[in-house]
């Protein structure tokens, strides 16, 4: 099984650096770079110490956003779908909220934030956290109903409930959220640093977009492309494991 998916994976990647290679072949280098100069270029970049500083920036502002909008989503979605009356109110109100474009409200984040890290924060932490409250209010609705009623049989009060019956029953659904959460989060904070920053991996690309560097641009995009693969994939194989498990 793994060895049909590994010759899968690799067919695919076959195919797109064929279809690249064609693209640049009919488009020219005014638009696109070959794939093995744009991976030398990247390479180059990531061994840059100038750009050192601005990978930095950007890894902070997204691992802090990445937290607060997994620990603000699951902690919030846990209590509110462990009460029937709160999933009834607050559910709907998210999945409404959560169809407003997060770029209207980023002229208020930068008014109350300022220019610093924490405007691309809150940015990407908004885009994270409302998909992983509403991943986790489904995870905790969806326990098996027995496991609830034993909890309620040995009379657990409900600190308990969360600890020992609905938080690690929750567990595997509750990473699949993360796993959206993740890369919502990363698009919020590569966002956030596209419009108002001096520094970061958004602003690097801003500035090479500005320039026409056609060849940062690409080699900027395709670190930004494998390192949110690389991230998912180890998300998807620990939640395929934990499924396994529960199963």
């Amino acid at each position: 099984m793994r060895r049909r998916q590994t010759f899968y994976i690799a067919g695919f990647v076959a195919v797109l650096l064929i279809l690249w290679h064609a693209l640049f072949l009919v488009f020219g280098p005014r638009v696109l770079t070959p794939p093995w100069a744009t991976v030398v270029n990247a390479w180059n970049l990531l061994r840059a110490p100038e750009d050192w500083p601005h990978m930095a920036e950007s890894i902070r502002a997204f691992v802090i956003a990445l937290l607060i909008a997994f620990g603000v989503g699951t902690a919030g979605g846990i209590l509110i779908g462990a009460s029937r009356a709160g999933t009834e109110i607050f559910e709907p109100l998210l999945v409404n909220a959560n169809s407003v474009p997060k770029v209207a409200l980023y002229p208020v984040i930068l008014l109350i934030f300022g220019l610093g890290i924490w405007s691309k924060v809150i940015f990407g932490a908004l885009h994270g956290v409302i998909p992983v409250l509403i991943s986790s209010i489904g995870a905790v609705r969806n326990v098996n109903p027995l496991y609830v009623r034993s909890g309620q049989t040995m009379h657990l009060t409900r600190s308990q409930m969360l600890r020992r019956i609905w938080v690690p029953a929750c567990v595997p659904e509750i990473l699949s959220g993360l796993r959206l959460g993740f890369s919502l989060t990363l698009l919020g904070t590569i966002f956030g640093e596209f419009f108002a920053s001096q520094k970061g991996f958004g602003f690097l690309l801003m500035n090479a977009i500005d320039l026409r560097d056609i060849p940062t641009i690409m080699a900027l995009t395709l670190i930004l492309v494998v390192f949110a693969l690389l991230a998912n994939s180890i998300l998807l194989a620990i939640d395929r494991r934990l499924h396994r498990r529960q199963t």
